[in-house]
């Protein structure tokens, strides 16, 4: 038998498994919000109809050539990206443009970046991919659907000369802290990151998997939807509106299909939290659900225990839920296993760069262990010397192993730059992941971004940190998302900016109280100065794909007047005149100055 740790590629143990185990489910896709249809795809129809669309393919265009797959949910963009695979080229998963300007831009930049030749789709997206196209002045590049009926299944072989070392996929960048970059992934980083993560869990053929992340995106592609088919498992999927619509079909997902492995990002678990009524958790038994992932976003500790004390009632167990660090540039899955583990350090210590354990009666702040690295050589570096940090000291992580990535597509310079770090007297280079964290009694916490560290005077503070002290203080930003950051270069004291979406049906009067009491917290809980405090409307914050917060794009948008506020109310005049000048676009009628 051919398993994950031994196929030379993904089209060798796929075919595989469609010899070996023809009628077994492998896929099965929800098509309604009740969370209850489906038609079951056995491993022999996902090789047949992959096969049929890499025989049509293979007609046109070259071993090696990019693909940009665009396709809306359900089993058609698994058929053209294994297709992909199965002919020898590489698939570029994006999502479909969308109607937001930014979200077409960054759909482009991927179509250009990657030199695609040619973009697949499936039938009922093809007239908006088209249009999009036309707009873009793609209209010369093919568009070809990969309908699974449009397909006759026949003999194909895949290409020859397939190995481990072959360029499977270009896995784009979320882009939370600049343009997106193509990360290239291995035939290999794709099996060996399976393999890592399969065995840190106890993930095997009789696990079951289901989620609702979108296949575009690492964590629904990689670390859901191919470890089942890897694994000859089944997986069970639902679209993502259908999840944000009725968060409690998610669940009741993974009880009517006796769902093992599901993950999603934090903000997913919160809106359970928020939005599964008190009638749908009494139908629900999620006593089965044992490996609850999150990941992708920086994970809370009040929400994975909000979470585990408000399903306890459904059965779930709170040691399910399990915290993981994970990254585009070493494939996706980093560390992780079962049981949550929340560390209380010092807060005081933590902005000195250490995790130091609370003390009574002081600040402090609770970090979310992502459990212990898995198939990988995980080092805490100073980012300034390169120098390895000891335990419970906050650094850069630094990774080495089989699942990281062989660099940037077509980006010599910013691979050199973040795929080739030493390490003095240490063998090989390593991978510099920019995120900040610390390695405490074998575990990895995760701190934050190098990027979006904010320094105010000589003190080192998360943004993460000031977002979540102001949700908890004030009602009417909950179940919002917020951006902090500083703006450094406006004079001798750097500019705090707090931007936070409110609930809708706040007057003038009550925003400005808001903002005023936000104002308040930040200096009361943090012990900082928010230079400005601006209101939004929901939707307004720019967050990537898997719910990450662009701060670096809210800066921007910040600093060129473009936000349009509900309400703005600025510490001293002076600092939005340093910021914005004297005309700024910035300025609206419901600005408000002390």
């Amino acid at each position: 038998m051919v398993n994950v740790s031994e196929a030379r590629s993904v089209p060798e143990l796929l075919r595989h498994h469609a010899s070996s185990a023809p009628d077994r489910e492998a896929l099965r896709y929800l098509r309604d919000t009740t969370g209850t249809d489906g038609t079951p795809l056995t491993y022999r129809e996902v090789d047949r109809a992959a096969a049929a669309v890499a025989r049509r393919l293979s007609r046109s265009f070259e071993a090696g050539d990019r693909l940009l797959l665009l396709h809306s949910f359900g089993p058609d963009f698994i058929v053209g990206f294994l297709a992909c695979l199965y002919a020898g080229m590489v698939a570029v998963p994006a999502p479909l443009p969308g109607r937001y300007r930014h979200e077409r831009r960054r759909v482009l930049s991927i179509a250009h970046d990657s030199g695609a030749v040619a973009v697949l789709t499936d039938d009922a997206s093809s007239a908006e991919v088209g249009e999009w196209m036309r707009e873009e002045g793609l209209d010369g590049l093919p568009l070809i659907a990969t309908d699974w009926s449009a397909e006759e299944p026949g003999a194909f072989t895949p290409a020859a000369d397939l190995g481990r070392e072959t360029l499977a996929m270009l896995q784009y960048t979320s882009g939370s802290t600049g343009e997106p970059k193509g990360v290239m992934v291995t035939h290999g980083n794709l099996l060996r990151n399976v393999t890592a993560l399969s065995r840190a869990f106890g993930l095997d053929e009789h696990t079951h998997f289901g989620g609702w992340i979108p296949h575009f995106h690492d964590m629904g592609l990689i670390g859901l939807l191919l470890p089942s088919l890897f694994l000859r498992s089944r997986c069970v999927l639902m679209s993502p509106s259908a999840f944000i619509r009725r968060p409690h079909t998610w669940l009741k997902m993974i009880d009517d299909f006796d769902v093992a492995w599901s993950a999603a990002p934090d903000f997913a678990y919160e809106l359970c939290c928020r939005r599964v009524t008190d009638e749908q958790l009494g139908s629900l038994d999620l006593s089965r659900w044992r490996y609850a992932g999150n990941g992708s976003e920086p994970i809370h500790a009040g929400t994975i225990t909000a979470f585990a004390e408000r399903f306890a009632a459904a059965g779930f167990r709170a040691e399910s839920l399990s915290p993981c660090y994970g990254l585009a540039e070493s494939t996706v899955y980093v560390s992780g296993g079962p049981s949550a583990r929340i560390t209380a350090v010092d807060a005081q210590s933590l902005e000195d760069h250490r995790l130091g354990e609370a003390v009574p009666g002081r600040p402090h702040r609770s970090l979310v262990s992502c459990g212990a690295p898995a198939d990988v050589d995980l080092r805490i570096v100073d980012p300034r010397t390169g120098d390895p940090l000891p335990d419970g000291a906050v650094g850069e992580i630094w990774l080495r192993g089989g699942s990281v990535a062989v660099g940037y597509w077509d980006n010599p310079a910013a691979s050199a730059e973040t795929f080739s770090a030493v390490i003095d007297g240490v063998e090989g280079r390593y991978l510099r992941t920019g995120d900040l964290g610390a390695l405490y009694d074998g575990e990895l916490y995760v701190t934050g971004r190098i990027k979006e560290m904010i320094t105010v005077h000589g003190r080192n503070v998360y943004p993460q940190d000031v977002e979540q002290e102001l949700r908890a203080a004030h009602q009417e930003l909950a179940g919002c998302v917020g951006a902090v950051f500083a703006l450094s270069d406006t004079g001798p004291d750097p500019v705090l900016v707090v931007s936070h979406e409110v609930r809708a049906g706040l007057g003038a009067d009550a925003l400005e109280a808001l903002a005023r009491d936000m104002k308040q917290t930040v200096a009361r809980e943090m012990g900082m100065t928010a230079s400005c405090v601006v209101l939004l409307r929901r939707g307004t914050v720019r967050r990537t794909t898997s719910g990450k917060i662009q701060r670096d794009a809210m800066r921007k948008l910040f600093r060129d007047g473009e936000l349009k506020p509900l309400h703005t109310h600025w510490h001293m005049p002076r600092q939005r005149a340093a910021v914005h000048g004297s005309s700024s676009a910035q300025s609206l009628a419901e600005e408000s100055t002390v």
